[in-house]
This record gives structure tokens, sequence and C-alpha cells, in this order.
């Protein structure tokens, strides 16, 4: 199945784009915001009057024993169905806010303040939230959509260059699966963007949120077309699992080599192939890793993505377009090995 008739339309129904200091106008009475003390320290002005609960930063965080922990704060702070859990973070924060208010009471509602790149622009959107579970990522979760996601690109301007870069994989990932126009757009004004430049931060942002939100309203549970968005992540993951390196560069890496899968497996062009390489890099994201094959391969075997025997392998077919294709897990172990 290929998504060539994807639109990506303004998808905005609960994307607001406002300064972080207007998030209390936005909140209910029984207000409850999860967050972490650096975040805390630096924006905890724009919501003195809401009960906060901190978690730790960090994978290792991503939890059941984090989630008992808010189950508890917000039985004791008497949280009933009227409540709502803000997750004021980056991606971690908003996996495990969304999964407490999906999971407290059988569900109550859940916003997001995203304050990383890659927050704002894929991890905050669609409605996936998880915990980790026995070092599988996200192996423990819900569909759940927020009532609102508040993103403000201000609150960038204090991220460091790697967790930018961190974001910028899944930018280029959403121009890779659905729109070319958007991928030529971040190739010529990639300086811009590591630049930080407000005026372009807003258009990726914006675009991603489109791109990704609109693939979510054609399925939101996965079964079918939204697993195009896992577009680097099946090898990604594997990576992130064995080496410990960070999400977006573990997805960058996964991307490379769903591209290189991709020259024999449908009909990516060298050209293309090498204008994502290229782009990649001027991005400072990596593109290999000297990881043992055999241990990527192993942690790849229990993806959740896997079918039997098969894995459901997402491929470009062109910048801009991509196909979701059944490869046999063998073939797949032997590609990774010799490549």
């Amino acid at each position: 199945m290929n998504n060539t008739h994807i639109n990506p339309k303004a998808a905005t129904q609960y994307l607001t784009d406002e300064p972080i200091a207007n998030l209390q106008q936005h909140l209910p009475a029984q207000a409850v915001v999860i967050s972490q003390p650096a975040i805390q320290q630096y924006y905890g002005q724009h919501w003195k009057d809401v009960p906060v609960i901190l978690i730790g930063d960090g994978e290792q965080h991503k939890t059941l024993q984090t989630i008992y922990a808010i189950y508890q704060k917000l039985i004791d702070l008497g949280i009933d169905r009227s409540g709502m859990l803000v997750g004021v973070g980056g991606g971690i924060v908003c996996d495990i806010a969304g999964f407490a208010a999906a999971t407290y009471l059988r569900g109550i509602a859940c916003a997001f303040i995203p304050t990383t790149l890659l927050a704002q622009a894929d991890a905050a959107i669609g409605g996936k939230n998880g915990v980790n579970f026995q070092g599988f990522k996200n192996m423990i979760g819900t569909f759940s959509q927020p009532q609102f996601i508040l993103s403000d690109p201000a609150v960038l301007q204090t991220l460091p260059a790697t967790e930018l870069a961190n974001g910028l994989a899944e930018v280029v990932k959403h121009a890779l699966i659905a729109d070319a126009a958007y991928f030529d757009f971040i190739e010529k004004n990639y300086p811009k963007i590591l630049n930080l430049e407000e005026d372009v931060i807003r258009r990726i942002t914006l675009r991603s949120y489109q791109i990704k939100s609109t693939v979510v309203l054609c399925d939101e549970k996965e079964h079918n077309l939204r697993r195009i968005l896992n577009f680097g992540h099946t090898y990604g993951h594997a990576i992130e699992k064995v080496t410990g390196i960070s999400h977006g560069h573990a997805v960058s890496i996964g991307m490379a080599a769903a591209m290189r899968l991709s020259l024999k497996h449908s009909t990516l062009s060298q050209n293309h192939y090498e204008r994502v390489i290229r782009l990649l890099r001027n991005l400072n994201l990596p593109v290999s890793t000297s990881a043992d094959p055999r241990q990527i391969v192993e942690a790849l075997t229990a993806d959740k993505k896997r079918v039997g025997n098969e894995v459901h392998f997402v491929l470009l077919e062109k910048i801009g377009q991509a196909i979701i294709k059944k490869i046999a897990l063998t073939e797949l172990q032997n590609f990774l090995l010799t490549t």
C-alpha cells in the first residue's frame, strides 16, 4: 500500500501557537502539571497556581513505576474525572502524562506543552502514549488524544544542539514520507533551522503537525496507513535499545538503512538517496553506527511491528512517497548483517 492519497492539510483543530505564559487560561479547575525539575525551574512561574508532579529525566524513568507514583499523587490531590493532566516537557513527559491520563479513572483529559523540537514536531502529536517495559521501548501504552497542544517556538531557544538534532530527524521523516515540497524547503533552509529562526521553526512544526495529524485521522490505531510514520523506526528502535543513543540519532541511522533497503526493494533512485543522506549530514545527524549488527538484529526480532516471521517495513519510493512492505525477518537480518 502506498500513501499517494495523503493530503497533508491544515489539521490544526487542537494545535495552539501561543506563548507558554498563556497556559493557565486554558486549564480547568482540577489541572495537574507533569514536568521535570529543569523545566519547572525555567517556566514554573507560568503555572504557579497549579499542582505539579515532577518526574525524572531520561528513558529509565519512562516506566510503570513512574506511572504508579503519579496515580498515588493524583489520589492524594483528590483529582476526579473532571481533572486534566498537562504534560510540559519533551517526548518522555508527553508519553507519561498521556498514558497516566488515559488510564487514571478509566481516562481523564490531558494536554501537552512540548518544550523540545522532537515533541513539537512529532512526539506530542497523534495520541500514542506509552512506557518502556523490561528494556523494550513503548511496549505498554494507549491511544488517547490530547484536548490541545500549546506549541511555543520560543521555548526551543534553550535547547542544546544535540536535542535540536533529535527533533530534526522526525521533521525530515515527515517530509520523506508525505511531502516532497516540504523536503525541498528543509533542504534550502537548513541553516536557518539550525539557527532556530522563529518563522522557519513555526513553519516546520506546523507542517509536521499537519502531516502526522492527517495520517492519524485516517488510521488512529495503526492498522495500516499510520505505519508509514514508522519510517526509520524499526531499525532505529533496535539501535536505540542496543547503544543507548538518542531517539533522533537512532531514527536518522534507521532512515539511512531503510533507504539502502529501498534501493533494492522499491523505485528509490540513487539521486534521491544521496540528497537525503546529504541533508541528514547537514543537519548534524548520523547515518551509520559502529554497533554490533548481531545485537541490533537480536533487538529487532523483539520489535512490536513484527508479525510472525515478517516485519511491516516502511520503504521510500521517492522523496515524498513511502510504501509499506512485508519483509521476511531472515532477509532483513541478512541485509543488516551484510551492509
